[in-house]
């Protein structure tokens, strides 16, 4: 089994990578973020993912290294793969994450999302895009840090840290 995790460096894109990362230890799991990045370099100035300088001409491959480095910096065991597109429209990046997924069967994909609002119009959005297929499980995750959880017994005789 594997989770994976659209990445594109964002804050949730971050906390979801986080999340899946906690999953995947506690569930021996392999963890997979992927970076699907558009050949355009107008598209990754306004993401925050490229500055224009002469001595870092733009390039794929810049943009997925500095995306690497997140990842390895969130979740050290994740495997971290892009892709490259030549648009960087979400109908564009959520078709490609879709591919990936089709290719990689995941149990799980991890989705960063702050506006849930947006799962209802594919056509705007990445992530509505890839929650929109029915052959895996979503964890949408919306907050950083994931909301409180009362102690839970894990099964008979197993508590969690807290309790004992």
């Amino acid at each position: 089994m594997v989770f994976l995790v659209p990445f594109d460096g964002s804050y949730l894109a971050e906390a979801a990578l986080q999340r899946a990362a906690e999953y995947g230890e506690a569930l021996d799991q392999d963890v997979i973020a992927l970076s699907v990045v558009p050949d355009d370099e107008a598209y990754a100035i306004d993401v925050g993912w490229y500055e224009r300088r002469e001595e870092d001409p733009f390039t794929v491959q810049y943009v997925a290294n500095k995306l690497r480095e997140g990842v390895v910096d969130i979740a050290p065991r994740a495997e971290f793969r892009h892709e490259r597109i030549d648009h960087g429209t979400p109908a564009a990046i959520a078709t490609r994450i879709k591919a990936v997924a089709d290719d990689l069967r995941p149990a799980v994909v991890f989705l960063g999302t702050d506006d849930i609002g947006e799962i209802a119009r594919p056509v705007t959005s990445v992530a509505g895009g890839v929650a929109a297929d029915a052959t895996y499980d979503v964890h949408i995750v919306r907050y950083y840090a994931p909301p409180s959880i009362p102690d839970i017994r894990l099964g008979e005789g197993q508590y969690t840290e807290q309790e004992q």
